[in-house]
């Protein structure tokens, strides 16, 4: 604790002496570059080339997203793809822990597609209708088998005690 106070004491004292320090530490810790920020949605065919160009793609495979107010602007939409648990395991990636190579595209969702998401790059075996009325065949059918054994009441076996002779006393507490 000691430590964490002199250390606040010190952060105090060298921001109290040149303020500009303490600026530049919190731009630096914002964890934001301009670089990063994607650029207004393209209008023009040189616009459009300019931006393929900056995320290292052809200007035949760019197609941004939509320009419908969410923020994308020029960032290009690679679609879903594949969650990161059905890439490659061996391939060498530049970047294995997140089996992306440099300057791929990734999706402005990448958050659905790590690997500790559920993805689910093929189609279903079934349709969901199908699943559905399954479920229900399987409910109605436990509901069906429930009501027809309601009456069947399942309990432990015992016969009545049994006693040398009803009313009698066989043996008595008092003194």
């Amino acid at each position: 604790m000691s430590a964490l106070m002199k250390s606040l004491c010190l952060a105090k004292k060298l921001s109290a002496s040149n303020p500009a320090l303490s600026l530049q530490i919190a731009r630096n810790l914002a964890g934001w570059n301009k670089d990063y920020k994607p650029a207004p949605y393209p209008r023009t065919e040189k616009e459009r080339e300019a931006a393929a160009k900056k995320y290292y793609l052809l200007p035949e495979e760019y197609k941004p997203y939509a320009d419908n107010g969410l923020g994308f602007g020029d960032y290009p939409h690679v679609g879903g793809g594949l969650g990161l648990e059905n890439k490659d395991s061996y391939y060498p990636y530049d970047y294995p822990e997140h089996k992306r190579n440099l300057h791929e595209p990734i999706s402005a969702d990448i958050d659905l597609y790590s690997e500790d998401r559920f993805s689910q790059p093929d189609q279903p075996r079934y349709s969901t209708s199908y699943y559905f009325l399954c479920f229900l065949g399987v409910m109605s059918g436990c509901l069906a088998v429930y009501y027809w054994l309601e009456d069947k009441k399942m309990y432990r076996p015992v016969a009545v005690k049994q006693l040398p002779a009803d009313g009698k006393k066989h043996y008595t507490f008092d003194q």
